[in-house]
């Protein structure tokens, strides 16, 4: 499949010999001449090339990147792009000889911005070399573990694994921009107390967290860290793990089998009603419609 304006050649084509999937969390094992696009959305998409290498072709006209083995990318702003083989083959069906590549393959998809990702580039570029240091190597080995081997109970691992990840790789990019210039890093994701609550709420969700309780995680009294939070993230702590909260119920209602008690647990909320009432509010619909919808 190409995209209008890509530098994909006609003839490269999406040679799938083996898919798992875990709601929108794919393992897709290719075997070259292969690419596929992503049409542009509000879907922030997540890829990670476990073995094999390919192109980068963002549809908006950015140059392109070449992603290899173990490499992470991150494209927080629903940009349209195209993944394509790095080989040359000549054109046609895939033989035995021909190069596979295996890509881990999924996003986030919100109702409105994350002031996590709104200062990041449009691509997020992470390294292999630079993913064991922060944890990242650890989650994308067990998220390649459940989809390979389609554990019991995935559909429910995934997505949380998945909610892990987003955090740890702001963190890594974070930390690369600290090396070559913290000019480059942005002011809003800065402060390093601001970015480890905000890894606490995305990775916990469900914890009964006020904003003394976060404090007191970064070593900060209560008024210093709400000062600090809504200065850097540009709204009040509380008001960021409600709208992160919605987001990782409606993944839920979109990707899992959990009934809606079970969802409203797992965002903090110990009243199916309250849930309810906190879903609609931020969605417009209720989380049942919201779930048939989606579904459809």
């Amino acid at each position: 499949m190409t995209t209008p304006g890509s530098s994909v050649r006609p003839d490269e084509q999406l040679f799938v010999t083996h898919t798992r999937q875990s709601g929108h969390m794919q393992r897709l094992e290719l075997h070259s001449p292969w690419a596929f696009c992503v049409a542009e959305s509000v879907r922030t998409a997540l890829h990670v090339v476990l073995e094999g290498a390919c192109r980068l072709v963002p549809t908006a006209g950015s140059p392109q990147l070449r992603v290899g083995r173990g490499d992470l990318i991150l494209l927080t702003h629903g940009t349209g792009h195209v993944l394509a083989d790095d080989s040359s083959p000549p054109p046609g069906r895939p033989d035995a000889n021909s190069r596979r590549s295996i890509v881990l393959t999924g996003g986030y998809q919100v109702n409105c911005p994350l002031p996590l990702l709104a200062s990041l580039p449009d691509v997020v570029y992470i390294q292999s070399d630079r993913c064991p240091e922060q944890g990242v190597r650890a989650i994308v080995d067990l998220l390649g573990a459940e989809l390979e081997e389609d554990r019991p109970g995935a559909r429910t691992v995934v997505p949380a694994l998945e909610d892990a990840l987003l955090p740890l790789v702001v963190r890594a990019w974070l930390d690369d921009c600290a090396e070559r210039s913290r000019e480059h890093t942005p002011k809003t994701l800065s402060d390093l107390a601001i970015a480890t609550a905000l890894e606490r709420i995305h990775a916990e969700p469900e914890r009964a967290w006020t904003i003394s309780a976060l404090g007191r995680e970064v070593a900060l009294s209560r008024s210093a860290f709400a000062h600090r939070f809504t200065r850097a993230v540009g709204e009040p702590p509380h008001a960021y793990l409600a709208h992160w909260r919605m987001t990782v119920a409606a993944r839920l209602l979109r990707d899992s089998d959990l009934n809606l008690a079970a969802v409203a647990l797992r965002v903090g909320y110990a009243s199916e009603f309250a849930f309810a009432k906190a879903f609609k509010r931020d969605y417009g619909i209720a989380p049942g419609s919201f779930r048939r919808q989606s579904a459809a």
